[in-house]
């Protein structure tokens, strides 16, 4: 599937308030005192450690903003692996002004890179069975729609994106409804003919009941491997599957090779190691 960039109206206020958050009331007193106004500079982004890149759009927005006259130059796209050492971006033009910008552009980056290259491991570790491995709401408030683009340049796919675009009953909605069959009967009833709706499921039984109300589709929820195997089984292809519940890499593959359609990792989002990337002045 083609990696398609988000659109700049998506972006940039989430870069703007980034740089404003660090330019305060006084802006970069550091690079302001130091850096001679009007010096030039040659440097590179460069991989600390081999991974799999996303962000750049953002990176280079930072430095746009800051000053149109820094011109970067891509390396290696979003979507592509850097080894260890791997120029990523040459990013050119007024010294101070790249000093400026350079966090926010490499914390973008590091930490997109980041969800990119956790995605890419687990996507690797169910290579050759027909699992997809999906993101979740598990994300950092106002960066959801970065973090889910990073998700997909890792090889991974999107889960909703919010409350607004599928029905998702979770076990505390079916104890106020007062069990799962209620719960579907009034999602159903208040859904929209393009809706999806998915129920979570802790055992067998409750994977029945949400057949025979026709659930869309059934998120088994820390399964084991033998009960995941037997829920596939009896669901036989009448609902999507879902697997979830703490997947690693080491983990992934016992889960994918029962046959489930899908693998939730909320950690790809909210925990996944920063990718380090750091800026080097070339002279």
């Amino acid at each position: 599937m083609t990696l398609v960039p988000l659109a700049r109206l998506m972006v940039e206020p989430l870069v703007r308030a980034a740089l404003l958050e660090d330019l305060g009331g006084a802006g970069d007193l550091t690079t302001d005192a130091i850096v001679p106004a009007g010096l030039a500079a040659r440097t590179a982004m460069v991989a600390r450690e081999a991974g799999v890149v996303a962000g750049l759009d953002l990176a280079k927005l930072a430095f746009a903003l800051i000053d149109p006259n820094i011109a970067m130059q891509v390396e290696i796209d979003d979507g592509a692996t850097v080894p260890t050492g791997g120029v990523i971006a040459r990013v050119n033009g007024p010294a101070r002004e790249i000093l400026t910008a350079e966090r926010t552009a490499l914390n973008f980056l590091g930490h997109l890179s980041g969800i990119a290259t956790a995605t890419a491991s687990i996507v690797a570790a169910v290579r050759g069975t027909k699992a997809k491995i999906v993101c979740t709401r598990k994300t950092t408030p106002g960066l959801r729609a970065v973090e889910k683009y990073a998700v997909r340049a890792g090889g991974g796919a999107n889960h909703r994106f919010g409350l607004y675009d599928a029905i998702l009953i979770k076990d505390n909605h079916i104890a106020i409804a007062g069990g799962i069959a209620e719960a579907l009967r009034r999602a159903r009833a208040a859904a929209g003919h393009l809706v999806k709706i998915e129920v979570e499921i802790d055992n067998l039984d409750q994977l029945a009941e949400a057949l025979g109300e026709g659930a869309d589709a059934v998120l088994l929820d820390n399964m084991s491997v033998e009960t995941l195997a037997k829920a596939v089984a009896i669901v036989d292809g009448r609902a999507t599957t879902e697997a979830s519940g703490r997947v690693t890499p080491k983990s992934a593959p016992a889960l994918a090779a029962t046959g489930v359609d899908l693998i939730s990792v909320g950690w790809l989002t909210h925990s996944a190691p920063v990718l380090d990337i750091g800026l080097d002045f070339e002279d």
